[in-house]
């Protein structure tokens, strides 16, 4: 099953703090501050992540948590490699976003890294190891523990 892992949102520093449900408006998380010229916007309403990908950094050794590299959603998602740009998903009984692009890395999320290397969850040179931006197409409720499911095209 593919689920809300953790709700991560902050007034604007990294790392974000877990919450246990939140709103999720057309701008993003209410109560979420975006980075101005680095997030926000339509296409950039939500940063999500993968545990399973978090999981594999830590057993590489870097000092990685859920939330710690800026995402507003930690997911457990069975294959993860299936979320690119297009790809529509529904969360729980409310919400429905789009996979945007990929959300290259920047040195703001170094403290998640062994010496600093943040390249290590670049789309790039890591592929299937970056973060993702999506927009919001409907607006609603979400909690940690909501399934995610992939809405055919």
């Amino acid at each position: 099953m593919d689920y809300i892992y953790q709700i991560n949102v902050s007034k604007g520093i990294i790392p974000k703090q877990p919450i246990k449900e939140a709103f999720v408006r057309l701008e993003g998380i209410l109560g979420d501050r975006h980075e101005p010229g680095i997030s926000g916007g339509p296409d950039k309403a939500l940063c999500l992540f993968s545990l399973e990908e978090i999981t594999k950094l830590k057993a590489e050794g870097h000092p990685i948590a859920p939330g710690s590299t800026g995402e507003n959603l930690t997911i457990s998602f069975e294959d993860y490699s299936l979320l690119v740009p297009g790809v529509t998903l529904k969360i729980g009984s409310e919400v429905t976003i789009k996979i945007s692009s990929f959300y290259e890395p920047a040195k703001n999320v170094s403290g998640s890294f062994i010496e600093g290397k943040f390249s290590r969850i670049s789309q790039k040179l890591f592929p299937g190891c970056s973060r993702l931006y999506a927009r919001v197409l409907n607006v609603g409720k979400i909690k940690v523990g909501d399934t995610i499911e992939i809405i055919p095209s």
